[in-house]
């Protein structure tokens, strides 16, 4: 795994955690050119963060600041050694906590919103994590949040003002791309 551009390009990440499926380059790569510039000068939210790729990429290419968040410790480790290797660890925050108590303590608003679930993250731990992001406002209004998902798992509740942006697939991934709307 490795940075694909930006900054850091080129940089190879450290292994990825037991447990862990990152989102492969090509999948990255994929993302990234369908946003353009949108990361650029953003605060990121790089939610499941696994490794840290996806953060890290927004970083490299300019976002302000990320916050990286993930519930296992092994993952945390993993996340600030990339950030250290990049050079980028002066513009993030990383927290081991769990998603839903994350959101819910209102640390926004996030320009870009990316959440990487383990793919067998039952709809009832994803689904409150989502409407949590919309209703406490920590997807600012008309933040991108890109949601990657099995492209065999289900479709996931969506709060109604968000709009879909669009969806890629690479291999067994897809990543669901919405506007975030108001917040009740």
């Amino acid at each position: 795994m490795r940075v694909i551009a930006g900054s850091a390009k080129g940089l190879r990440l450290a292994a990825v955690p037991d447990g862990t499926r990152p989102l492969a380059d090509r999948a990255r790569e994929g993302l990234f050119s369908s946003l353009g510039e949108a990361v650029r000068a953003a605060r990121v939210l790089d939610l499941f963060a696994g490794t840290g790729a996806v953060g890290i990429e927004a970083l490299s290419r300019g976002a302000d600041r990320a916050d990286f968040v993930d519930s296992s410790a092994a993952a945390v480790r993993t996340v600030r050694e990339n950030l250290r290797r990049a050079g980028l660890a002066d513009r993030a925050t990383v927290l081991r906590r769990d998603a839903l108590r994350f959101v819910l303590g209102d640390p926004g608003p996030f320009d870009v919103v990316f959440l990487d679930p383990p793919y067998a993250t039952p709809p009832g731990e994803l689904d409150p994590v989502l409407a949590a992001l919309h209703r406490t406002g920590v997807a600012a209004p008309g933040a991108l949040v890109a949601l990657t998902r099995s492209s065999e798992s289900y479709t996931p509740v969506i709060p109604l003002d968000w709009l879909a942006d669009r969806r890629l697939s690479y291999g067994d991934a897809a990543i669901l791309v919405f506007r975030a709307g108001t917040a009740d």
